[in-house]
């Protein structure tokens, strides 16, 4: 069998139980010996039937089968049979084969199929215990992770309950923490600047602000200060008299349209020094004169400005108005980019599907790696494309047809600890897989694992 000079208080397995299913007698007692000597509760079984009795009777947190039950067996159907069983029944149970034969392939596909890991026999008893105790490890992080989502899903439903989301899409805490604070400034009269890279969801946030600001009856007005250019960016806001531009009627801007309500300044950075000096007297004084007139208007607007610029290098530079920055700043909503954010990237490209489509789980788990320097713009682009490229209803890594580039996680050699633990956790503790996602061969995410603190040396 293994050796079994194996020690190590963080190898204890207290409190944990341990299905072994296996019909060599000696097998079973070697595995009851080593497990029991580490604190974990051993129930054996000797066939399948056994085995499937076992776990009826009571829950267990680990099991370890055998691939073949009778003697001249060889071809692990009844290993296969009794995994899908398992599986079925069990969906979350890790499951780890063992077989003395040397052809592994079918405990490899029952691994693609969800099963843990696998050990070849004879095993080596420091590995086994290695391979158990991360598992069993994984599984308690895999539960409180579990458990973390469904508080957030409750934690969301129950803002949404009280306030209007406008159907934002996300799942990370860093979103519902953003979210939940728009909704407890909207009722503010008060200026509020959204910060964050393109295509993060700006434009959004600032959707929620309006819809549950009260007693704010006026429009809704927006423009995009980064699609005008010069002058027309001033005439675009406080409206123009006749002949302020050469044949050009008199015209009413987005402060007027927007009185009594608000108006949305997206990509603000883009605003010229003579309309930044008027936007910061509206927001001063609610006052300001058309293009072309003296007249002077009086208007009360709540802005809410965006931008994707490093304001605070704008000013150091002589770009952009510090006496402005701190009036549109009395709140500053971040929105992080998408990649800070992997918990909604899977949300938001199943929402971004159309008609039948579906996304496989190698399709899902390329979407979590890429990097998404276009962030939730570019995830919406890539879907559609994929969704009218794909030549079947489920969509693949290849349909994607990501550019290829980095992990989000960095380097594929040396993975970062928060990026094995959502591999691991995506993987649903199936060491196998997660080296797959991210790059790595099984040993080598072994030691990744041993370097971050997530396993301990035998």
């Amino acid at each position: 069998m293994g050796t079994m000079a194996v020690s190590g208080k963080d190898l204890r397995l207290d409190h944990h139980r341990v299905l072994i299913i296996d019909d060599s007698p000696a097998v079973c007692a070697a595995l009851e010996v080593l497990f029991a000597l580490h604190g974990a509760q051993v129930t054996l079984a000797a066939s399948p039937t056994e085995g499937l009795a076992a776990l009826k009777a009571a829950p267990v947190d680990l099991v370890l089968q055998d691939m073949n039950f009778r003697r001249e067996a060889t071809s692990g159907e009844e290993g296969v049979a009794l995994f899908h069983e398992i599986r079925r029944a069990h969906p979350d149970l890790p499951i780890v084969l063992m077989t003395a034969w040397t052809h592994l392939e079918t405990a490899v596909e029952l691994v693609k199929a969800g099963a843990a890991d696998y050990l070849a026999k004879p095993w080596d008893d420091a590995r086994l215990l290695t391979t158990v105790r991360n598992l069993l490890d994984l599984g308690q992080a895999r539960a409180e992770a579990a458990a973390l989502r469904r508080e957030r899903r409750e934690a969301r439903a129950a803002l949404e309950r009280r306030f209007d989301l406008r159907g934002a899409i996300y799942e990370s805490a860093a979103m519902h923490t953003l979210v939940s604070m728009a909704t407890q400034v909207a009722h503010a009269d008060v200026p509020v600047l959204i910060t964050g890279p393109n295509g993060s969801g700006k434009e959004v946030l600032a959707d929620i602000l309006q819809a549950n600001s009260s007693g704010r009856d006026g429009a809704y007005v927006k423009v995009n200060l980064g699609a005008l250019p010069g002058e027309l960016m001033e005439a675009e806001l406080f409206g123009t008299e006749s002949g302020a531009f050469t044949g050009a009627r008199a015209r009413t801007g987005r402060f007027e349209a927007a009185d009594g309500g608000t108006l949305f300044l997206d990509e603000l950075g883009n605003l010229a020094a003579s309309g930044q000096a008027k936007l910061l007297r509206v927001l001063q004084s609610g006052q300001f004169e058309r293009l072309g007139s003296n007249v002077t208007h009086c208007v009360h607007v709540r802005v809410i400005a965006a931008t994707n610029a490093d304001l605070h290098a704008a000013m150091r530079e002589g770009r952009f108005r510090e006496d402005l920055y701190y009036r549109l700043n009395v709140i500053e909503l971040e929105v992080p980019p998408l990649a800070a954010r992997p918990e909604d990237i899977v949300p938001l490209a199943r929402h971004f599907l159309e008609g039948a489509h579906s996304l496989s789980d190698a399709a899902e788990q390329a979407l979590v790696q890429y990097a998404w320097p276009g962030n939730v713009r570019e995830l919406r682009n890539v879907i559609r494309r994929a969704c009218l490229l794909s030549p079947s209803a489920q969509i693949s890594p290849a349909t994607l047809n990501l550019p290829a580039t980095a992990p989000r996680c960095g380097e594929t050699a040396a993975p970062e600890r928060a990026a094995v633990e959502a591999a691991l956790e995506r993987n649903e503790g199936n060491i196998s897989r997660a080296a797959r996602e991210l790059g790595l061969s099984r040993q080598a995410l072994y030691r990744r694992m041993e370097k971050l603190g997530l396993k301990t040396d035998a």
